[in-house]
């Protein structure tokens, strides 16, 4: 078994490319950086490669030298892990930035979306292949001045119930809510000006009363239910309701 994580440098990313390692599961890590405390414990098991994912030209580049396709030649089963993602461009229709909007939606859903299809195509006598797209409670309720951010994490909600409807063989998919996590990105939503996202209090009480998860127990769950035979069962779902 083999798997690919997007954004494994840091946050849930590192945490489930971690849980991963310590099952023995080799792990190719997408990331602009690399996790040097995972590389020194795993040294055989983790592959890196150093990549802006929300540069479209940089992943397509990446896929066509085919080191994906090296990759994932020898594997029995894959997992293709999307984690990565930007909560930015924050604030109303009228104050985004369009080069924000376009890295947005290019790390947010087409680098997933493009990650899937290739690792589809260049493996058609794998038996078993899973996708995960972390998605969102963004995805299903909308936020004032996270529009952006909502659009992309319905867009990959949307993508796995297509792709699931699609029915390739051998192929299981779904678009997991993991809840609200102790990130970098919680930390960068509490730094928002109260204008640019006025429920940033509701985010800020969630931390002050310590109903943050941790990244770790999080990625524990994802990783046991995403190696389970009820993964891709529903395509859209809540972490909290894979029990």
């Amino acid at each position: 078994m083999k798997a690919i994580v997007t954004g494994h440098s840091r946050g849930l990313g590192a945490a489930v490319a971690e849980d991963l390692l310590a099952r023995g599961i080799a792990v190719l890590g997408l990331a602009r950086q690399g996790n040097a405390a995972l590389r020194q414990r795993y040294p055989r098991l983790l592959g890196e490669v150093p990549i802006d994912l929300g540069d479209s030209a940089a992943v397509q580049g990446w896929l066509a030298a085919g080191a994906l396709a090296e990759f994932v030649a020898a594997g029995s089963s894959l997992l293709l892990i999307n984690n990565a993602g930007t909560v930015q461009p924050v604030g109303p229709l009228g104050s985004q930035q369009s080069a924000a909007i376009v890295a947005a939606l290019t790390v947010n859903v087409a680098t997933p979306l493009i990650l899937a299809n290739a690792l589809i195509a260049l493996a058609p006598g794998v038996p078993e292949k899973r996708i995960l797209h972390v998605s969102s409670g963004a995805a299903r309720s909308a936020f004032s001045g996270w529009s952006v951010y909502c659009a992309s994490k319905a867009a990959l909600d949307q993508h796995a119930r297509s792709v699931a409807l699609d029915a390739v063989a051998g192929v299981r998919i779904a678009s997991v809510a993991p809840g609200v996590i102790d990130t970098a990105m919680q930390s960068e939503i509490r730094a928002t000006p109260l204008a640019s996202f006025p429920l940033r209090p509701q985010f800020e009480a969630l931390q002050r009363k310590g109903q943050l998860a941790d990244a770790a127990d999080c990625a524990e769950r994802l990783v046991a239910y995403l190696l389970s035979a009820k993964f891709g069962a529903e395509p859209v779902v809540d972490l909290s309701d894979c029990r």
